[in-house]
């Protein structure tokens, strides 16, 4: 019997093949698979295509830096491993030019330089700017253009750098892993490595900061990190792209999460259409699981039947899915060419892995629950049609369908926060809007009673079984809903991200500027356009104790208070709390502060990093004075603006006596930089940093993501429309019968098609006032717990998302349901017998 039970599925599976009956479950299947596999294709390329442009910033994929000499064996490791590599060292140099002389920053470098992104310089101040086809040659310098305007250097004057003499070649206008260096007091020059040891600068106790850059496949990146990481001294430091800058690391960050928001409302709508199509299949088959009861199978092998057709069927939509998603990524790459990263990564098979887990975990948490009741068929059905098997558990089929969502949602998002907010808040709308939907059919009814004949005739169709049609409002309200969570946070999620970067943005930073120019500066600003963010004084210390304890002894190794307290901090003292800071502890102080009471404002997150509480004592030194101040609030900072933020602020008064200089920011058009050379003329002492680059590439990074998830959208609309498909063949054959039934007693078939409309109009309306109902409470619960933004009800959507799900699933009702018009009724009920 046991060796019987493979060959007869598969004749059954091929019969029922040829006659179309698996065509829904089938391509229910397909869809499942095709959507998660071309998203996570396309997600993963565009991912990691966008951390390769973030790269850039970084001027190399890793970077080990270093206040000594780097040990040998870092750079034979990195060899043997096949990584690039460059080799760096940077230090401070007098440059001296015939009549003056100016404090710099230097970085020499080796070939190769960067790994990543690109230098840019230019033949003259304000010049047009060109890529640089590699590094200055040997004897050869190429200079920040303020360098070149303090010290009234051209292309190709000369400069004192140690005891060599050194030709400027050209003015240095990018580099691409200076990025996030904002407090840079001095100007830039560069210069090849093999000219470092005669200038003699370097000397024993000189202060130099030594880095290696490497990039490399992320497989022999990742090993490297591994065997690194244990040998790090406490001077060492690793960087990677996703912790060496704030603002490129949160837009990837909130990238990845709104791609894998969007992936869900795709995935859970083809588990539906799985759940919807596995039923009718289920419900078509107890006649044949009854025949071959009476014919001797037992239970087993009956369900053994159906579970070896139920795993041919997975295998061959997984197949067809998986070669369709790859084809669809591959043609979403194309469409998209112009905008997105130029070397975007090949396919790796971690998406084809994620489709086939799909398909998996869709077929057994959606189509098993239904089918198991075809191993519950009692033979007697074969004499009674009206004999249907008990209903499975309640408590198996729904776990293992919410079971299979929340492992489907958490392979996309990665995120259990997430996951659990759609799974929990969709779960308890379900439960809540199904009580709902079985009062609201209740009352719609009873209003429509005295109604027209065709309204009568489809409200009847719902009354008749109330709890399948308010099964049947909760799938199209899923639909809905999935649409209406997806086109709100498209439209406003971004929208966010992108009012994080408005255009006035600050484009430029203006450091050393003098206490004593301030006010001119100001006002020069004004003259300019410029819009200016405050002035902050800026005065550079140490934190060196916390409560007379040493800080060095609670810090723990890598954490960022360690880094923290490793180097000197800008610090600033303020009557008045920076606009986009948020106090989340204590108290801000008042403007009549007095001065001897030294308070100080801690960022939260280095104040968590330290174990701060509020009243510690911390014990700074600046410019060699020892000055203390007790902990008066803790602040949430928003770094991704552009603006001067401050780790410590200080109550007024508490740093007048020390050395200061001015920073701000400000925004100034780019068809307006030429005002910057009056500006750096006015102010010679200042220090302007353009960081426009960065703004751009965020914008670009924000850019390419709003264009995938429109895209995702689509595959959200191609289940959707799936889902809505399966519906409504589940409940096709009941609906031809009783239509046949109907034009036996006389009924015209534009009533019949009338009643359709108007029950698949009520339908969607309904559905659509739960859809909103639970997009909102997801979307409530996304933006407090998930993704911390704030939430307002969306009422425009009150009317419109009802009145859309009634012309969408009315119009789609009745076309679905034409058959039941068109066919003969004699046939129809010969059928049915």
């Amino acid at each position: 019997m046991r060796n019987s039970t493979l060959p007869l599925a598969a004749r059954l599976l091929t019969r029922e093949w040829r006659a179309g009956e698996l065509r829904v479950l089938v391509m229910a299947l397909v869809i499942a698979v095709l959507v998660s596999t071309a998203i996570s294709f396309f997600t993963d390329r565009l991912q990691r295509g966008m951390v390769s442009r973030a790269a850039e910033f970084l001027g190399a994929d890793m970077i080990i830096s270093s206040r000594s000499v780097l040990p040998e064996q870092y750079l034979q490791e990195a060899k043997a491993r096949g990584l690039e590599h460059v080799e760096v060292v940077e230090f401070s140099s007098v440059m001296a030019s015939d009549d003056d002389m100016q404090l710099s920053s230097v970085k020499a470098v080796t070939d190769g330089y960067p790994l990543r992104g690109e230098v840019r310089i230019a033949e003259q101040l304000f010049g047009e700017e060109q890529i640089a086809t590699g590094v200055p040659p040997p004897g050869q310098l190429w200079i920040e253009p303020r360098l070149a305007a303090y010290l009234e250097l051209d292309s190709g004057s000369s400069l004192d750098v140690g005891v060599s003499r050194l030709e400027v070649s050209a003015l240095l206008t990018h580099e691409p892993d200076r990025a996030g260096d904002f407090y840079s007091l001095t100007p830039r020059v560069l210069m090849n490595m093999a000219d470092l040891e005669a200038t003699n600068v370097v000397q024993p106790g000189s202060r130099v900061r030594y880095r290696l850059l490497l990039s490399g496949d992320e497989a022999a990146l990742q090993g490297y990190s591994q065997w690194l990481s244990p040998k790090l001294e406490s001077h060492q430091r690793l960087t990677t792209v996703a912790d060496d800058n704030r603002q490129i690391g949160g837009a990837l960050e909130r990238a990845g999460q709104f791609l894998g928001l969007a992936s869900i409302a795709a995935v859970v709508l083809a588990g539906v259409a799985v759940a919807l199509s596995a039923s009718r299949f289920a419900s078509r088959h107890f006649d044949t699981s009854a025949l071959l009861r009476c014919l001797g199978a037992s239970r087993r092998k009956v369900m053994g039947i159906f579970v070896i057709q139920l795993a041919c069927l997975g295998l061959i939509a997984t197949v067809m899915g998986l070669v369709l998603g790859w084809v669809m990524q591959w043609g979403l790459v194309y469409l998209l060419r112009d905008l997105l990263p130029p070397n975007l990564p090949g396919v790796g098979l971690k998406p084809l892995l994620v489709g086939a887990a799909t398909g998996l975990i869709a077929l057994a948490g959606f189509a098993l629950p239904p089918l198991l009741r075809l191993g519950q068929v009692a033979p007697l059905r074969v004499l009674r049609r009206d004999l249907a098997p008990l209903p499975s558990s309640a408590w198996l089929i729904y776990g293992l369908a919410l079971a299979s969502l929340t492992l489907l949602m958490w392979q996309f998002t990665g995120d259990l926060r997430i996951t659990l907010a759609v799974v929990f808040g969709g779960a308890l709308a379900a439960l809540a809007l199904g009580l709902v939907a079985l009062i609201l059919l209740r009352a719609a009814g009873g209003r429509l009673r005295n109604a027209s004949l065709a309204w009568r005739l489809g409200s009847g169709q719902l009354l008749k079984q109330p709890t399948a049609a308010a099964g049947q409002i909760l799938a199209f309200g899923l639909i809905l809903m999935s649409m209406v969570v997806v086109l709100i946070m498209r439209t406003e999620l971004l929208d966010t991200w992108q009012a994080q970067l408005p255009e006035d943005t600050p484009n430029h930073f203006a450091l050393n500027i003098l206490p004593s120019e301030a006010d001119a500066f100001s006002a020069a600003l004004n003259r300019i356009g410029a819009v200016s963010a405050p002035l902050y004084p800026v005065t550079p210390g140490r934190l060196n104790e916390i409560n007379h304890q040493p800080v060095r002894e609670i810090v723990t190794k890598d954490s960022q208070g360690e880094r923290a307290v490793s180097r000197d901090l800008s610090l600033t003292s303020s009557a008045e709390m920076a606009a986009d800071n948020a106090l989340i502890g204590g108290q801000w102080w008042a403007e009549d502060v007095a001065v001897d009471a030294a308070l100080v404002s801690v960022e939260s997150e280095l104040a968590a990093s330290l174990g701060l509480k509020l009243d510690d004592l911390l014990t700074f030194v600046i410019g060699g004075q020892i000055v203390e101040a007790r902990v008066s609030s803790f602040r949430e900072v928003n770094w991704d603006n552009f603006t001067p933020n401050f780790y410590m602020v200080f109550s007024p008064g508490t740093l007048d006596n020390m050395p200061t200089t001015i920073l701000t920011s400000f925004s100034l058009p780019v068809e307006q930089r030429d005002a910057l050379r009056e500006l750096t003329r006015e102010f010679p002492a200042m220090t302007l940093l353009e960081v426009e680059a960065i703004l751009a590439q965020i914008r670009e990074i924000l850019a390419q993501v709003t264009l995938a998830v429109e895209y995702v959208l689509l595959f959200v609309l191609l289940a959707g429309f799936t889902v809505l498909f399966a519906a409504l063949q589940s409940t096709l054959d009941n609906r031809l019968y009783e239509g046949a039934l109907l034009r036996t007693l006389g009924a015209r078939r534009q009533l019949l098609r009338q009643a359709n409309l108007m029950e698949f109009a009520l339908l969607g309306a309904l559905a659509g006032v739960m859809a909103i109902v639970a997009a909102e409470l997801i979307t409530l619960l996304l933006y407090r717990y998930a993704l911390n933004l704030d939430w307002r009800p969306h009422y425009l959507l009150w009317l419109a998302i009802p009145l859309g799900g009634a012309l969408l699933i009315g119009a789609a009702g009745a076309l679905g349901t034409r058959a039941v018009v068109r066919e003969s009724p004699m046939r129809l009920i010969n059928r049915g017998n």
